[in-house]
């Protein structure tokens, strides 16, 4: 007579048989891993060119306009004007006592009534020059004597601007000079 094998022990024998035949394989390949990164090319010095430097953000940060300030009477009138001894000044103040009003005077080109600005510590100013007063090479704008941006030049902290539409701006110290003509004027 034949032993018949109950079905559950057939199951375990046939496990065991799958088993110990997976040990027996050889392990699966993995794929090999991917070649590094050829490097990076090394940076010679000094091949690239240095940035440009950045202008300054503000125009207190401009240098100031080579020149000096000096002041004395002209035509009766009290002045200060700015520039390099022996050439003509870059700017004149002018008290006109019998207007009221102090002239700002500028080389610079334009015609008609040319847009202007003061900057200072405490603002910037628009202003229009007056053709009447204005003469070839200089741009000349009329502000009363009473004006606060007169008081803001002299009170600016260490310097303004001037910029003239279409003239390069310039930057100019707040010295006494400047103070004497606006005081001479009121």
């Amino acid at each position: 007579m034949k032993a018949i094998v109950p079905p559950i022990r057939t199951a375990l024998l046939a496990a065991a048989l799958a088993a110990m035949a997976a040990s027996c394989a050889p392990p699966r390949q993995t794929p090999a891993p991917a070649p590094p990164p050829p490097p990076a090319p090394r940076a010679v010095a000094g091949t690239a060119p240095a940035p440009a430097p950045r202008p300054p953000a503000n125009w207190i940060d401009m240098p100031a306009t080579p020149g000096d300030w000096t002041w004395g009477i002209v035509a009766g009138r009290s002045t200060a004007s700015y520039g390099r001894p022996g050439m003509a000044p870059l700017v004149t103040l002018a008290c006109d006592k019998g207007d009221g009003e102090v002239w700002i005077s500028r080389v610079g080109t334009g015609t008609g009534h040319v847009p202007a600005a003061l900057s200072t510590t405490t603002g910037t100013r628009p202003l229009v020059s007056d053709p009447e007063l204005s003469s070839e090479g200089r741009i000349t704008i009329a502000v009363r004597a009473t004006d606060p941006v007169l008081d803001a030049i002299a009170f600016s902290r260490g310097r303004f601007a001037f910029d003239l539409a279409g003239n390069q701006p310039l930057y100019l110290p707040s010295w006494p000079e400047v103070g004497r003509v606006i005081e001479d004027c009121r």
